[in-house]
């Protein structure tokens, strides 16, 4: 069985075709969902993104939630713009050691300049694992 195609906005679409989520989150096993400025949607394997006590490193949730916060951002400033990170944080609630983890991220704010979006991540069972949020600087392309 193939997996479904991502729902993407026009915007989104063009951005995935052009750049890709890029080889860290390929190397992560991040599969993209769902994707606009407004929302984005990813799933990524517990299982090789672990740390020593075998729980999901605190590290890979803060990739998880930059990459769709970072990508939602793009699609916001698509096409004059690019947006880049300035600041995220992450505060950890839970910890897990298997399946899949889901990360639903909405914007908070969707400015000229900045953009800021809140990812929440949660396993296979809905709680919630962390919480991150992301603000991106809106620099028009040289």
């Amino acid at each position: 069985m193939s997996k479904p195609e991502p729902k993407l906005s026009a915007a989104a679409a063009e951005l995935s075709q052009m750049r890709g989520l890029g080889l860290l989150a390929e190397r992560m096993g991040i599969e993209l969902l769902e994707l606009s400025a407004e929302r984005a949607v990813a799933t990524m394997p517990v299982e090789g993104n672990t740390q020593p006590l075998g729980v999901l490193h605190g590290g890979a949730h803060v990739v998880l939630g930059e990459t769709l916060g970072s990508f939602a951002a793009n699609v916001w400033a698509h096409p004059d713009s690019v947006a880049v990170g300035i600041e995220i944080n992450a505060s950890h609630s839970r910890s897990v050691t298997q399946g899949k983890i889901t990360a639903v991220c909405t914007a908070l704010s969707l400015g000229r300049s900045l953009t800021t979006h809140e990812i929440v991540i949660s396993d296979e069972e809905g709680r919630r694992l962390s919480t991150v949020r992301i603000t991106n600087f809106i620099k028009a392309k040289k």
